[in-house]
């Protein structure tokens, strides 16, 4: 049974897709063991608290990179965490958490990476751009997180169409809803049951767990 930790800064919406695919049975082999955030009124504690999840609020204010590192590697480390899920969590990753948990760590990223991403590229911001850029297809990415933003291994991608009356804030939710819902929770899967393979930058889905 594969545990994993949840780092999220807001709302946690794709936390609760995850909460949602584990009770549901499309997420097995996996159980949630700690959510954390850096925020204390984060809604993804309480979404923690509201399904018997530890939840766990580790302020980053005054802290150097390094020092929020080794607060966030103790503490995942004390729930025994095997994969880690960022969720929405807006907080500079160090050397130290990316090194401890190199290749166990995904992000879900709101556009079809190389696009739009990067240092910066977060919240809304990948949307006003898709739209500045008059892009007729967007996305989202789950991907290894490594050092620099957006640069890991890509896991899955999911295209999803840009009409032309969208705004930023509805593309957003179209991206939410036809993608980041769809392989985040898949990408966990996958993962739980040992059928994703790294080789290099290349990530392969196997037929079959432990191959």
């Amino acid at each position: 049974m594969l545990k994993i930790g949840v780092l999220a800064s807001g709302g946690g919406t794709n936390l609760q897709v995850i909460i949602d695919s584990i009770k549901k049975g499309y997420i097995t082999n996996c159980s949630i063991a700690v959510v954390i955030s850096n925020k204390k009124n984060a809604y993804a504690l309480e979404r923690a608290r509201n399904n018997g999840i530890e939840s766990v609020y580790i302020p980053k204010k005054d802290k150097t990179v390094e020092e929020y590192d080794r607060l966030l590697v103790e503490r995942l480390e004390a729930y025994d965490v095997e994969l880690v899920v960022l969720a929405g969590f807006i907080c500079i990753m160090g050397e130290r958490f990316t090194e401890r948990f190199k290749n166990k760590v995904i992000n879900v990223h709101p556009s079809l990476i190389p696009s739009f991403c990067g240092k910066g590229y977060y919240g809304i911001i990948p949307h006003e751009k898709a739209l500045e850029y008059g892009v007729k297809v967007s996305g989202a990415t789950v991907h290894f997180a490594e050092l620099q933003a957006d640069a890991g291994p890509i896991i899955l991608q999911k295209a999803v169409e840009v009409k032309p009356d969208d705004t930023p804030e509805v593309l957003q939710q179209r991206v939410m809803r036809e993608a980041e819902w769809k392989i985040l929770p898949e990408a966990v899967n996958l993962i739980a049951n040992g059928r994703v393979k790294i080789e290099g930058r290349k990530v392969y889905i196997t037929d079959f767990g432990g191959i």
